[in-house]
């Protein structure tokens, strides 16, 4: 796979199809690139789109430096002013929405259009804080076998846990490949971000809002608040999924996307 030289580290990407302003779609925590797989065989016929690595996660290598969601806010940026990329369609999911509204607070004319897919604007409380460090102390105690145990029963709905051992298998690989530093820097960065409320009220480009009516991990009325900050945004809740959506029902998922992309043309 590619990798673009940053300052800091080689970030891994993938990179399909052709368009003037392409797709960037950042993935959640602690997954990689490979999340989006599903998306990349439909969407590449209709645009570019653009899947990097995180530091810490996949093929991308650790790097140095602070742990925040700015920062990787700033590995966006300076991934694709290596890219020579001037304008982008900006998608994050979960964490990966984190950090596209910090990109949109630091460095909004470089975005043209916006996609929240299952994520929240809002801080994290004290206890949510508190069980993030708790869960990257166990990772830095134990590995990220535990981490796959607790987190993909919440990812997936039970009914995917019993009769799509593939979809288990991939996001298992995901967890477990993913480097301790990045599974312990993603909690401590997302514990440390700030509520992204005021930056998505000064928001004024097209923005897609997806999320899935049995999501346990950012329940939908999280994603019902952010289409009410932003003027004019579209919301759709799936019906089925859990918090991955994009697997648990890829064709209906795929379909709002291409929707959105092609209303942007």
């Amino acid at each position: 796979m590619p990798k673009a030289q940053l300052k800091n580290f080689k970030m891994s990407y993938y990179d399909n199809g052709n368009s003037d302003v392409p797709l960037i779609l950042i993935h959640g925590f602690p997954l990689d690139k490979r999340m989006w797989e599903l998306q990349i065989e439909k969407f590449l016929w209709h645009t570019r789109v653009i899947t990097p690595d995180l530091r810490g996660h996949g093929e991308s290598e650790t790097g140095s430096g602070p742990w925040t969601i700015e920062s990787y806010a700033d590995d966006i940026i300076e991934f694709t002013n290596t890219m020579n990329i001037e304008k982008f369609s900006l998608g994050g999911f979960s964490m990966g929405g984190y950090v596209a509204m910090a990109l949109m607070k630091k460095y909004p004319a470089k975005v043209t259009s916006l996609l929240l897919l299952h994520t929240k604007n809002e801080a994290d409380s004290d206890e949510v804080r508190t069980g993030r460090e708790d869960l990257a102390k166990l990772a830095e105690n134990s590995g990220a076998e535990p981490i796959a145990e607790r987190l993909i029963p919440r990812l997936l709905t039970s009914d995917s846990l019993e009769t799509r051992a593939d979809l288990v298998d991939r996001v298992e690989r995901m967890i477990t490949q993913c480097s301790i530093e990045g599974i312990a820097g993603d909690l401590r960065a997302m514990a440390l971000r700030e509520d992204s409320t005021a930056t998505l009220k000064n928001t004024k480009i097209p923005t897609l809002i997806v999320s899935a009516d049995n999501d346990a991990v950012i329940p939908p009325s999280e994603s019902q608040k952010i289409n009410e900050i932003i003027d004019g945004s579209q919301i759709h809740i799936i019906n089925g999924p859990s918090h991955m959506s994009n697997l648990e029902k890829s064709d209906e998922f795929n379909n709002i996307v291409l929707n959105f992309i092609n209303q942007q043309k």
